[in-house]
């Protein structure tokens, strides 16, 4: 098995806070809302959304996610689980343990979001992933960046909402 970390920033207008509690406080019912494209649904298996919990996130159509891995490859669902939330430090972890993105390839994948103050009053994102791979695999950094900008987009998508929508959340 092999590990590969990837590093990445976004930086937007909105504070910390409020970022936070947009994607992840309430992004179990913001997201398919405002990107319905990418996330169909979520449900939560086990827990409520605190460490350890676990819960099923199912794609919207057409949506390719992982597909820097296998192009063209569409997945239905994952499941993740909860590793830790700090809501005074806005920092979130968690990682997708199951489900047709892995492709038998990954034994997992884990996501570290942090959530800073900006010098303009906005937020940087910073976020680490570390990919854990099943026997020789090399991931290619070029490959991780590719899906790292749609997760970028889904960022900005809900950065709009917020600018557009300024009462919610």
């Amino acid at each position: 098995m092999g590990v590969f970390t990837y590093e990445s920033e976004v930086v937007t207008s909105i504070p910390p806070a409020k970022m936070f509690k947009a994607c992840i406080l309430d992004g179990d019912k913001l997201i398919p809302k405002v990107v319905p494209q990418a996330f169909k649904s979520v449900e939560y298996i086990e827990g409520n959304g605190e460490p350890g919990s676990i819960k099923k996130v199912t794609f919207g159509e057409g949506y390719l996610i992982f597909a820097f891995l296998y192009a063209g490859s569409q997945f239905n669902h994952v499941k993740q689980k909860i590793e830790a939330l700090d809501k005074e430090n806005f920092v979130y972890s968690y990682s997708i343990i199951e489900g047709d993105a892995l492709m038998n390839t990954l034994e997992k994948i884990t996501y570290e979001t942090k959530l800073e103050p900006s010098a303009a009053g906005g937020s940087i994102c910073k976020t680490t992933s570390k990919y854990y791979t099943i026997g020789d695999l090399q991931l290619k950094e070029e490959e991780i960046k590719a899906g790292k900008e749609k997760a970028s987009g889904m960022f900005k998508a809900i950065e709009a909402y917020l600018l557009a929508n300024p009462d919610a959340c």
